[in-house]
């Protein structure tokens, strides 16, 4: 057993046994119930043990002799086993096991929803301003934190794309800001070779537009080149249904409002060519002819008034560097290469929100205005958001690339949360926990409330009071790990530390609360063995986020590693739950030991 000497006021010492983890109190004794009373567990006791604790019914003793062989195979390395010591487990073996996050998951790892509904079915991991590798104001732009993103498992990359300084090129960058910029091929050609590492699903690419129609023409032309046959497009132009995961694997999306044509640009047209007249026509025949050409720019004025009542939820945004006068006749095959298109809300949130019979688009808000719109037209949300897509951004005035509380997006059927995925905290541990979902793929089937429809048309209220649909009990065991990857004084100058855990609930309103364990003082082995119960109304949507802390008497208490972890796909059972650092990375050792159960 090691000691460690914690210098005090640089006069005295004070020292401190440092054991190894042992297996806590409730450990023993399931071990005791399921070997029988023995010092081993064989391969059907062990069997009987997956099945009756951790839920694993459809277990067979051949898949239990393997896990055991995997436990043998780690623990003694296969060296002077006996076939006896190979087949079963000690007390220790077991623990190992139990405290293995990869062959004791806390969450199904697999990707299991539906992913042959359309795109609007399901929640999409979304970045916004996916190149900034720190504050939106200052820092450079790159396509590392874009591949960071895709790497992640993030499907929805955004670009801003503008006119470098000659007019000739794209760049991606926050535009009227001090960034720096990146080219656009460089961040095309990163999306290309790793857009599908951690995921087969689609990506999506949202264009944040600037550019001029010439310069349009130039994106269309790289994109093509770029992505081939995994870019995606509608070859007739238009959607009546978004497709489905499944049948956009392994595809690139491009989504962006469409150029709209320049009014200016029809009239200079309509000057270069007018109307034909007859040399020797009459006085009368020329008014004719004049009335007929006013009538004409009538008409085309009214077409596209008409068109942009008809789109309801647009307001396509007129570009300051647009040109009227250029290539008007290379921005259609830009337009083609729009799968998704964007638009601002026009006319008033009620009629933005809107649902058309045979039109299907994407809506973007901001955190406030989602807000305003969840107060006051609840359910328009959610029954826009079952045919149509509905992207959440961050307010401009984060400007440190914070993020915002994503739940209220999710409640309302939101697909595209956006988040700032360089920054972290709290927002973005709640993030990352949501797609953990379905095997980490990027898409999670949004849960079937959000997605019926009553006979008189009826939606999910997210106001509404529901009664209690799950309860669900969590075990807080042990941890383990910290004496490996922290110094000795790295929470304590003078004392090991003195863990405890925080433990959350994040979803509706009504099921959001949170429990913490006692202190276990000079500790690095903290065995709380204690157990919570929460009364979900909505565990579809509801996020585990846990928290530990060291607790400190004169100043704030220190972090010690946090996870959060979707309901909806907790297995039941003991298992170990690995922790991660402030910025979502994983401890190489640091975990807990816990018990969930669905009562």
């Amino acid at each position: 057993m090691k000691t460690h000497n914690y210098k005090v006021f640089k006069c005295f010492s004070r020292k401190f046994k440092i054991g190894g983890v042992e297996p806590p109190p409730y450990v023993k004794l399931i071990f005791a119930k399921y070997s029988g009373g023995g010092t081993h567990m064989g391969p059907a006791q062990f069997r009987r043990f997956l099945a009756e604790v951790q839920g694993q019914e459809g277990c067979t003793v051949a898949d239990a002799e393997r896990v055991m062989e995997e436990v043998a195979r780690r623990r003694h390395n296969h060296i002077g086993l006996t076939e006896h010591q190979s087949c079963a487990l000690t007390l220790d073996d077991f623990f190992h096991y139990l405290l293995s996050d990869d062959l004791n998951q806390a969450i199904k790892t697999q990707v299991h929803h539906d992913m042959t509904a359309p795109l609007p079915h399901y929640f999409i991991y979304t970045g916004h301003n996916s190149y900034l590798t720190g504050n939106q104001i200052s820092s450079d732009c790159s396509d590392v934190p874009i591949i960071k993103a895709l790497l992640t498992g993030v499907r929805v990359i955004e670009l801003d794309i503008w006119p470098n300084s000659t007019k000739d090129d794209i760049q991606v960058i926050h535009g009227r800001t001090l960034t720096t910029p990146v080219t656009l091929i460089k961040c095309l050609r990163s999306i290309r070779e790793y857009a599908f590492i951690a995921s087969p699903y689609p990506v999506i690419i949202t264009l944040e537009d600037h550019l001029t129609p010439d310069l349009q023409a130039k994106v269309a032309e790289m994109v093509t080149q770029t992505f081939g046959d995994m870019l995606y497009y509608p070859e007739s132009g238009c959607l009546e249904e978004f497709p489905s995961p499944e049948s956009l694997k392994y595809k690139i999306i491009i989504s962006t409002k469409p150029p709209k044509e320049d009014v200016e640009a029809k009239r200079i047209k309509g000057k270069e060519n007018p109307s034909p007249r007859k040399e020797n026509s009459s006085p009368r025949e020329r008014d004719m002819c004049e009335e007929s050409s006013q009538k004409e720019v009538s008409d085309l004025l009214a077409e596209l008034e008409a068109a942009e009542r008809e789109s309801e939820s647009y307001e396509y945004e007129e570009n300051s560097t647009n040109d009227g006068g250029l290539g008007l006749s290379e921005t259609p095959k830009y337009k083609l290469l729009i799968t998704i298109q964007a638009g601002k809300p026009k006319g008033g949130l009620k009629n933005a929100l809107r649902v058309g019979s045979n039109k299907i688009r994407r809506l973007s808000l901001s955190e406030q205005a989602l807000e305003k719109a969840a107060a006051s037209h609840g359910t328009d949300l959610v029954r826009f958001t079952q045919k149509n897509v509905l992207r959440i951004n961050p307010k401009g005035t984060r400007v440190n690339s914070s993020n915002y509380k994503p739940m209220l997006g999710w409640m309302h059927g939101a697909q595209m949360v956006a988040f700032n995925m360089q920054g972290y905290g709290k927002s973005l541990w709640l993030m990352h926990g949501m797609f953990r979902c379905n095997g980490g793929c990027g898409y999670i089937k949004k849960p079937d409330f959000l997605m019926k429809k009553g006979p008189y048309r009826e939606v999910f209220n997210p106001k509404a009071t529901l009664p209690v649909k799950t309860i669900l009990k969590v075990g807080v065991y042990m941890g383990d790990g910290w004496s490996l990857d922290f110094s000795p004084t790295h929470f304590d100058t003078y004392s090991p530390p003195d863990f405890y855990t925080k433990i959350h609930i994040v979803g509706v309103p009504e099921d959001n609360t949170k429990r913490k364990t006692k202190i276990i003082n000079n500790n690095w082995f903290p065995v709380w063995d204690e157990a919570f119960i929460f009364s979900l109304t909505v565990p579809e949507l509801a996020l585990l986020r846990i928290e530990v802390r060291e607790h400190d008497r004169s100043e704030k208490d220190d972090f010690g590693g946090q996870t959060c972890l979707p309901v909806s796909e907790l297995r039941p059972g003991i298992r170990s739950v690995p922790l991660f650092d402030k910025k979502g990375e994983k401890y190489k050792s640091v975990r807990l030991l816990m018990e969930f159960e669905f009562l």
